[in-house]
């Protein structure tokens, strides 16, 4: 087997990738640290129970385990950032009063999470911890919203949803964890046929409500006004669809639906949870939601929400960009030509020395200008 293959769904980024994906990343922590997001870096690695969350099967599907050989205990390299930034407010900080964090980091994945996705995905994201009041949910789709304008993705469509339905439903008619793991499962895929199959034995008005679940997607107003018609009218459904109401009002968006049928993250998700589209993925390009019982499992809750996207995988909704262009300089021991290049760097110019000395490569170091000796002093000309 040839040594440089590499896992399926694991790719390089050549130059061209990198230094934009990079350029991306930096200006999206510019816009977060001006939004008063403060940085932080939690580790690849960590031990599995901190990673792993209750109740939360495909999590645990998707997350490379290992033993660690100093203590003996499972390891797991992480597949989603959230729990770790929810560990580090509730156990290292410790704050009373709302903490804004935000993030950028490799997560890794089993298996990859669309079509045409990898396996090993550059995660941003933002959370914030300790409002429980709906602005902390519009300033954090509003944020998620400005860093795709920001990142240079147009025409977005953002569906909103709410788990507290499917919750309350399955409260409601007592279902137990089995049967509320295959609801949960049809829901996802839209399966209708498994969904009637598995409410045959449920009273009239629960069957009708969680069949009515997977139609109830499209214009904010005409999915309400449904949802009110056909969902029981118990205190839970009512505030939901209350919040819905009053968020899709506020948001500013040129495409806004509501999906009651979105349960991505229910396992850990506690409320309203939203994801974006674009014409150019078949999967959601950003997703979030609120989450205010993570932080117990790390000894303290709070209320939070927050957003996740994956650079790499917006980098491929981007029109090509034109390539930066250089200046060559030769390769000669002359101290006014290093005082020069010096000048140009300092500037912002992107300066290479041509150890080889062939033109012909300049292409490959793109460079559309050169430095040359002229009357004494050295001079930046294009290329010819």
């Amino acid at each position: 087997m040839q040594n440089w293959l590499l896992p399926e769904y694991i790719q390089d980024m050549l130059p061209d990738e990198a230094s934009r994906v990079e350029q991306m990343r930096r200006q999206w922590l510019d816009l977060l640290r001006q939004s008063g997001y403060q940085l932080v870096a939690p580790p690849l690695l960590e031990y599995a129970e901190s990673l792993l969350l209750d109740d939360s099967a495909d999590m645990d599907l998707r997350t490379f385990k290992l033993v660690d050989q100093l203590s003996g205990r499972t390891l797991a390299l992480r597949a989603d950032i959230t729990p770790q930034v929810a560990r580090m407010d509730a156990h290292l900080l410790n704050r009373k009063g709302v903490a804004r964090l935000c993030y950028a980091g490799s997560v890794l994945h089993t298996q990859p999470v669309g079509l045409t996705r990898t396996r090993e995905l550059l995660q941003i994201g933002a959370e914030l911890y300790g409002y429980a009041g709906l602005q902390g949910d519009i300033e954090i789709q509003q944020l998620m919203l400005a860093s795709l304008r920001l990142l240079g993705i147009e025409d977005v469509h953002l569906d909103l949803g709410h788990v507290g339905v499917f919750r309350a439903l399955v409260s409601h008619a007592g279902i137990d964890k089995a049967l509320e793991s295959a609801l949960f499962a049809a829901l996802q895929s839209k399966d209708s046929t498994a969904l009637q199959a598995l409410v045959l034995d449920l009273e009239e008005s629960t069957q009708t409500a969680l069949l009515a679940l997977p139609t109830l997607y499209g214009e904010c107003s005409e999915v309400l006004a449904r949802a009110y018609d056909i969902l029981p009218n118990t205190p839970d459904i009512l505030a939901a669809l209350a919040d819905l109401a009053k968020v899709s009002a506020q948001l500013q968006v040129d495409s806004l639906g509501i999906d009651l049928a979105d349960l991505r993250g229910y396992h850990y998700h506690s409320g309203m949870v939203f994801a974006a589209y674009h014409a150019g993925s078949h999967d959601a390009i950003a997703l979030g939601g609120r989450y205010d019982d993570l932080g117990k499992s790390f000894g303290r809750a709070r209320p939070a929400t927050g957003f996740s996207m994956d650079l790499r995988q917006l980098y491929r909704l981007l029109p090509p960009q034109s390539t930066s262009q250089g200046i060559c300089a030769p390769f000669v021991n002359d101290p006014t030509l290093d005082s020069k290049i010096a000048q140009l760097r300092a500037v912002g110019e992107v300066v290479v020395v041509d150890l080889l000395g062939d033109p012909a490569c300049w292409a490959e170091l793109q460079c559309d200008r050169e430095l040359v000796l002229h009357e004494g002093t050295w001079q930046v000309i294009a290329v010819m």
